[in-house]
């Protein structure tokens, strides 16, 4: 019997989830995480649960897990020293940028320039050069390469980037640098713009690959760890990473391209998500990621999650697809606390993560936390984890009524305060994936996971008035669900620059076929089976002359028919969603890329037992006290695990479970479906 294993890690906790392939039977945990090492998490969080499965770890024959290594190597500049060899004349791209300072009236007094990553005394040029159609206009010269290479081994680099001019229309040159890169430096990792991201756009090319060359060694040396780690537990099985756009990479492919990986944990959640929903019957969801140190928020149109071409990450945007996710420094573990100057009550950014944690922890943490309001007015029990992880009231109290002195209120309304800040914050995130870009969130309903996202997914879906706030199954450890049933993925690009009206739509079909044979071959090299590969394409279109793109999906079939007069057709509509308005002006194909995905997970969700509407005395663990609304109710604490399908449950209530708090508010319903997942929806007046 084989088993498939997704772990997710986060600031606070290690989530596991195991599958049993043939029944689908689910085994989940949660490990608190090691900042100083992820790996150690990891790796005692698979020993733990394979023993709760009473399985070795030589019975998983897939591995899949979505990772924050790449994304903090950034945020706290643990990088390379990288070097990199350009065309002669542009050795100051990363310097001259875009030129372009975002925001409003003196946004240049507070705008954080990005970092430089490739600093300039480790920047070299080489002669040698192409048109924009790839055709050479002058050869390289071996002699000046070496030249060139001699200075970065001076400046001591830990890695080198490739970025040739106009080597998007034509790789040679850079392969042929790249050979003698490796050449003369033995043990340098090498990335080649050519390879990483063939398009035009010399900045971003250059900027993504040189990102590519910063975390490499970072990366793969967890990786190598991690793996080496899990063979020598007898782990045979692949090992796979999640991407930032929801597919999966070997985990070998994962050391060549890290920059991939830089929103590898938040997409996690959304793939989780995009399952959970399916399986409760909705396309169209607003996703609600609340962990221990931040909240990821994304929207999903008719079973598809939004991606974006540009990936941010801090001050960092680097040029590669992702899923359309929204970060707000809004967590469990979020710090409150009072300006002087101010003396208006904040909430986060900073986190009291997993050390020393918040106050409730027992852990050393002083300073009230989100977590430490929800104790104090009665949303957490005394015990989460199944009973495992006791909580400190008092130390709460003590903490949140720090809070409450320097406003000069009590300690309850310093609490609901607190929550209704972080509240607020989260629905900031929402309106930036919903209303920001054309959708009313009335129209969604809202689905909370993550350790605290159930906790405050009611107040927030009262909000963004989107119903009904769905709660799945396992909603703790939905990452790791994620992680544990996304495809296999692989993809590739290439530019063009050609107004639709003057192409050739069957040698543009041609052309997609090529790719996609190419693409096809680089999956099936990860262990992805012909069989099982299914194509997509997309295209990058505006109008002519404008300075950015949109991107649209693309269908093979018939292309060299209509396909160019359905791109110009899909153009006008979707730019009056985005904009309220269309151009009379010729259409540009910018950009075609083609994706290719293995097939997808045989994981079933299991039905429970019918109930009869009413929870059973079994389910019911106590009554209890909770402050709501300015003052003191009364509510019932319901075991998940105990509810039956069909199940209502009126507010104000609790649910709890092994991995998560569920909470109910006064005015409002929960109904069980049979799936097990909790559909919260206003009390019809």
């Amino acid at each position: 019997m084989s088993y498939r294993l997704g772990v997710d890690v986060g600031g606070t906790f290690t989530d596991l989830l195991l599958i049993e392939d043939e029944s689908g039977k689910t085994y989940r945990s949660k490990v608190p995480s090691t900042p100083s090492d992820p790996s150690q998490a990891v790796l005692n969080g698979t020993k733990r649960i394979c023993e709760m499965a009473g399985i070795t770890a030589k019975e998983l024959s897939l591995f899949m897990h979505g990772t924050t290594v790449a994304t903090n190597a950034v945020l706290e500049n643990k990088i390379a020293r990288v070097g990199l060899i350009t065309t002669e004349g542009y050795r100051q791209v990363l310097q001259v940028a875009r030129s372009l300072v975002p925001g409003g009236l003196a946004a240049w007094i507070i705008w954080q320039r990005p970092p430089i990553l490739a600093p300039l005394e480790c920047t070299v040029e080489i002669k040698g050069r192409l048109d924009s159609h790839g055709k050479v206009l002058r050869e390289l010269s071996e002699k000046n390469i070496l030249k060139q290479i001699k200075k970065l081994k001076a400046e001591k680099v830990e890695a080198v980037t490739i970025c040739l001019f106009n080597s998007f229309a034509n790789n040679a040159h850079e392969k042929q640098v790249e050979e003698i890169v490796k050449r003369e430096m033995p043990g340098i990792p090498v990335s080649v713009s050519s390879d990483i991201l063939p398009e035009k756009q010399e900045y971003e090319r250059a900027l993504t690959t040189v990102a590519n060359s910063a975390v490499r060694p970072t990366v793969a040396a967890y990786v190598q760890n991690l793996r080496n780690e899990l063979r020598a537990q007898n782990m045979d099985g692949q090992i796979n990473l999640l991407r930032s756009d929801g597919g999966l990479m070997s985990s070998e492919q994962s050391e060549e391209l890290p920059v991939a990986l830089l929103m590898s944990g938040p997409a996690g959640g959304v793939t989780g998500a995009l399952w959970a929903a399916k399986n409760a019957g909705y396309d169209n969801i607003l996703t609600l990621d609340m962990g221990g140190t931040s909240t990821d928020v994304s929207l999903i149109e008719n079973g598809t999650p939004r991606l974006t071409r540009d990936t941010e990450v801090g001050d960092l945007t680097v040029r590669t697809s992702s899923l359309d996710v929204k970060t707000v420094g809004a967590g469990g573990g979020s710090i409150a606390h009072v300006p002087e100057i101010t003396q208006a009550l904040r909430v986060g950014p900073e986190s009291a993560g997993a050390v020393p944690g918040p106050a409730c922890y027992g852990k050393g943490g002083e300073a009230p936390t989100v977590t430490d309001a929800n104790v104090v007015l009665g949303y957490l029990p005394e015990s989460l984890l199944g009973g495992e992880m006791k909580l400190d009231v008092e130390a709460s109290k003590k903490a949140v009524q720090t809070v409450a002195d320097a406003l000069g209120i009590s300690l309850m309304e310093a609490a609901a305060g607190i929550i209704d800040i972080v509240n607020e914050n989260i629905f900031g995130a929402i309106r930036l994936v919903s209303v920001r870009q054309g959708y009313d969130s009335r129209d969604f309903a809202l689905m909370g996971f993550g350790g605290g996202g159930p906790l405050q997914a009611n107040a927030i879906g009262k909000l963004a008035q989107s119903w009904p706030v769905i709660i799945p199954m396992a909603p703790g450890v939905l990452c790791a669900y994620g992680d544990a049933t996304t495809r296999m993925r692989a993809e590739m690009a290439r530019s063009f620059s050609t107004r639709l009206d003057r192409t050739d739509g069957v040698a543009l079909e041609k052309t997609m076929d090529e790719m996609a044979e190419e693409v096809r071959s680089q999956l099936s090299s990860q262990g992805v089976p012909r069989n099982e590969h299914e194509v997509q394409f997309e295209a990058g279109v505006r109008y002519q002359g404008q300075g950015f793109e949109v991107v649209l999906p693309v269908r093979q079939k018939g292309f060299g028919k209509t396909g160019l007069e359905d791109l110009a057709n899909a153009l006008h509509k979707e730019h009056e969603k985005l904009f309220t308005f269309r151009l009379e002006l010729p259409v540009e194909l910018v950009n075609l890329r083609v994706t290719v995905l293995g097939q997808e997970a045989n994981v079933s969700a299991g039905k429970i037992t019918k109930g009869d509407g009413k929870p059973d005395k079994a389910s019911i663990v106590k009554t209890t006290t909770v402050w709501m609304d300015g003052r003191k109710q009364d509510a019932i604490i319901y075991d998940r695990d105990k509810l039956k399908a069909g199940d209502k449950i009126k507010g104000p209530a609790i649910i709890t479970e092994m991995d998560s708090t569920t909470l109910i508010l006064s005015d409002h319903i929960a109904n069980i479906d049979d799936f097990g997942n909790i559909l919260i929806n206003p009390v019809k007046k």
